[in-house]
């Protein structure tokens, strides 16, 4: 004799499973869906910086003490007056998005080696707010004024021999995510007085390393 409700019961599980089935794969393909349209949306709005080209602007560039200094296009500023440091970078934004800069890490007398970039916590955060538009110029300053600063005296004595020395710089997007630490190396110009610079490698802290 056919047992119709055992029947019954078998067919309302396999339904209820081929529905679960069904279900799992329409959330699973949602999520893979909606994470694509996020790394589409954050690679739309992602900053990049390298040195500004020699035919961009000069930049009018003042530090909190009023100390002035004018920046051509493609170079950088590095002034010692009484007991500060000053440095400004040229920059220009070959990325998608506005780029924030967050702060900076000076090497003194390290130049083009292969190393990690320097630790977020060791980052010397800006007082400022400075931002670089997407497709344009602009710059980063900072100074060094402590006098038991511990990079001081490497900077003071790498300026005065005229070598070469690393910054690593931080930023991000508007909303501060997509942190990037980009490393420059400012090199001095044979006219004995002047700096420019060049990138050497970008990483996002962020996003797994794809190198």
């Amino acid at each position: 004799m056919t047992d119709w409700a055992t029947i019954a019961s078998f067919a309302t599980a396999g339904g209820t499973l081929v529905l679960a089935a069904a279900t799992f794969s329409a959330v699973r393909s949602s999520s893979r869906t909606a994470r694509i349209a996020e790394e589409g949306l954050l690679a739309s709005l992602r900053p990049l910086l390298v040195p500004s080209q020699n035919d961009d602007p000069p930049q009018k560039v003042m530090w909190s003490d009023l100390h002035k200094a004018l920046l051509p296009g493609g170079r950088a500023v590095v002034e010692v007056e009484g007991e500060v440091i000053y440095v400004a970078i040229g920059l220009r934004n070959a990325g998608s998005g506005l780029a924030l800069l967050h702060g900076w890490y000076p090497y003194p007398g390290r130049a083009f080696r292969d190393v990690p970039p320097a630790d977020v916590d060791a980052i010397r955060r800006l007082t400022i707010d400075l931002y670089i538009p997407v497709g344009g110029s602009g710059y980063f300053e900072a100074a060094v004024r402590d006098l038991d600063d511990p990079v001081r005296e490497g900077l003071l004595t790498t300026i005065a021999a005229r070598e070469l020395f690393t910054i690593d710089l931080l930023y991000g997007d508007l909303q501060g995510r997509q942190r990037t630490i980009s490393r420059f190396t400012l090199v001095p110009t044979d006219d004995g007085d002047g700096w420019f610079c060049r990138a050497n490698r970008h990483w996002n802290l962020d996003t797994p390393d794809p190198r």
